[in-house]
């Protein structure tokens, strides 16, 4: 006899259908799993069996066969615990093979036969949904997977709860979608004393999406500038707040199926190798560039990052996704970030200080950013000079503006933009960007003047004319003018000198 139960193998944030197909034969009594299964999946045979046993149940004296069909493709992960069991389960007769039909099952088991979490339940919820198929799924994850709207969903805490529940002797109750987390904000911009330009600059990248560098000696306030960027942004819309979860939910993050309306900020330590950053690994995962998707990247001390690794970050902030290839397996993840980084000027912080710089000073400078490649820095919007804090400074009041304030001129902008037909100024290009940002002919002529100056490349140009628009937004403008462009050049990185 064979038994058939459907589940689903990740590729990315795609969800593949899988059969996982039972069959018990006369012969010597063996447990055998093929098609293309890691150890993970292979190791499930003494899970099953453990759990199997838990109930009273053994595995019978026969040659049990699962095949993970398709076959040749690479089935990864314990959520194939539970289909495997439901199928032998199906094969032995102790449950209806033809009710297995109707659903599809995700979980790992514990020996104890409780179905415990696994990762990207969410996903396939929307993968059952799809096929007109009920979703089986651990009881903790039942609120993640009720996000999906329109599938039937059982979610159990163990087999024997599970079973019941298919043999109708008692019911499982549909779980509620999990909650709305309130949003985190992080520090207020009230906190931050001075630094008039480089709260200028924030303004500017959260209204338009921008990458934004920040140069300045420590203890300047970089790091905090960054930290109150989440709350001067706008929330996340109902569609990105479950694209967002739908990443989080791959890499089992998502805890207790709270979806959170506040854009992610992510700040990996500058050791963060290559696959932590943009994904990969043994078993494929998005990393930290994917954990960010539709918020903020920071990047702290960005010359101490190892220059292949911030290099393999250029093509993402170019597309927007990542691609991970490798030899079994092809496996793209969403990455629309905002990049916000910070550096100091040189290795000791102090350039252009008498009293505290180094004696290599300025020829230290050039050294030290040169670890930044130039294709890297051609990418970032936003170059500002963060200056030092004095004690006085220290002593004033809280500034009478701050993150609710600047927040309200960012919706307002991000609203102009979203009439236009995009999410932010920094996804404008060809047509639409020439349509909406060309300068007057005042602005047009800086703007060429600077160009040729500053030997911008063409990156750099189209980039200037999104920041420009972006300030003309904030203003209220409904072109951009010279006033405009000579803002977003004052932006523009000025390469340090020997």
């Amino acid at each position: 006899m064979v038994a058939l139960v459907s589940t689903v193998a990740y590729l990315g944030l795609e969800a593949r259908s899988v059969e996982v197909q039972c069959q018990l034969a006369a012969g010597m009594p063996r447990f055998t799993i093929v098609g293309l299964p890691d150890k993970a999946v292979g190791e499930s045979r003494e899970r099953v069996q453990s759990a199997l046993a838990a109930m009273g149940l053994s595995l019978p004296p026969k040659r049990i066969t699962i095949n993970l069909s398709p076959a040749d493709l690479p089935k990864e992960g314990s959520h194939y615990d539970l289909p495997i069991a439901l199928a032998l389960l199906g094969a032995m007769g102790v449950i209806d093979a033809e009710e297995l039909s109707e659903w599809l099952a995700v979980g790992e088991l514990a020996l104890d036969g409780r179905i415990v979490a696994s990762p990207g339940v969410l996903l396939a919820a929307l993968h059952a949904t799809e096929t007109d198929l009920g979703l089986i799924c651990p009881e903790t994850q039942g609120p993640e997977a009720r996000w999906a709207s329109g599938v039937r969903v059982c979610a159990a805490k163990d087999l024997v709860a599970l079973l019941a529940h298919l043999s109708g002797k008692s019911e499982i109750a549909e779980p509620a979608p999990g909650e709305v987390d309130e949003a985190h904000l992080g520090p207020d911009l009230k906190q931050v004393k001075g630094q008039q330009t480089a709260k200028r600059a924030l303004e500017i990248a959260a209204a338009g999406g921008h990458n934004l560098l920040m140069n300045g000696p420590p203890g300047a306030g970089k790091s905090l500038l960054a930290s109150c960027l989440p709350g001067i942004l706008p929330p996340l819309t109902p569609a990105e707040a479950l694209e967002v979860s739908m990443v989080q939910s791959v890499a089992g993050t998502l805890e207790g199926g709270k979806i959170s309306r506040t854009r992610p900020f992510r700040a990996p330590h500058h050791s963060a190798s290559m696959a932590a950053l943009t994904g990969g690994g043994l078993r494929v995962r998005p990393g930290e560039v994917s954990l960010a998707h539709l918020g903020v990247l920071f990047l702290d001390e960005l010359p101490e990052f190892q220059r292949a690794v911030l290099d393999s970050l250029r093509q993402p902030l170019e597309t927007g996704k990542v691609d991970v290839a490798r030899a079994n397996a092809h496996v793209a993840y969403p990455a629309r970030v905002q990049l916000i980084a910070a550096m100091n000027p040189c290795r000791c912080g102090h350039l252009g200080d008498p009293e505290l710089a180094c004696s290599r000073a300025p020829k230290c400078a050039v050294d030290y950013q040169s670890k930044v490649s130039g294709p890297m820095l051609d990418r970032i919007d936003l170059h500002v000079e963060v200056d030092p804090v004095s004690a006085a400074d220290l002593s004033l009041p809280p500034p009478a503006e701050g993150s609710a304030e600047v927040a309200a001129r960012v919706a307002t902008a991000r609203q102009r933009q979203t009439a236009r037909g995009v999410r932010s100024n920094a996804e404008l290009d060809g047509e639409a960007l020439e349509a909406c940002a060309t300068p007057d002919e005042a602005g047009r002529t800086l703007l060429m003047q600077a160009a040729e100056k500053m030997r911008l490349s063409a990156r750099a140009y189209t980039r200037m004319l999104r920041v420009a628009r972006t300030i003309a937004d904030l203003a209220g403008a409904e072109n951009v003018g010279r006033i405009h462009v000579a803002e977003a050049l004052s932006y523009r990185r000025q390469a340090p000198r020997a």
